[in-house]
């Protein structure tokens, strides 16, 4: 069964031809991206909601959430804060 990142990395291959041809490189920033679409969604908030409360440009959110802007942990720990939410990091 495929999980909601890979149902959505599918659809994305599928329908831009802009997504690009070695994401492989960097599919941890993209799925990280994703989770964090995915967990504003479950919040009810919106992406300019989101950037007001961490006081960022909207474009910034939109950049990690679709592109999968390279981020820091305490930006990933500031952006699940913000979310009512806690940040929880492993390594396997």
């Amino acid at each position: 069964m495929m999980s909601d990142v890979d149902k959505y990395i599918a659809r994305r291959k599928h329908t831009d031809p802009e997504f690009p041809e070695d994401f492989e490189s960097g599919y941890s920033s993209f799925k990280i991206g994703v989770l964090l679409a995915q967990a504003r969604i479950e919040a009810g908030m919106t992406q300019e909601e989101l950037a007001r409360r961490l006081n960022l440009h909207e474009s910034i959110i939109i950049r990690i959430e679709n592109d999968g802007l390279d981020v820091g942990i305490s930006t990933l720990e500031r952006y699940a804060n913000a979310l009512g939410k806690k940040l929880y990091v492993e390594i396997q």
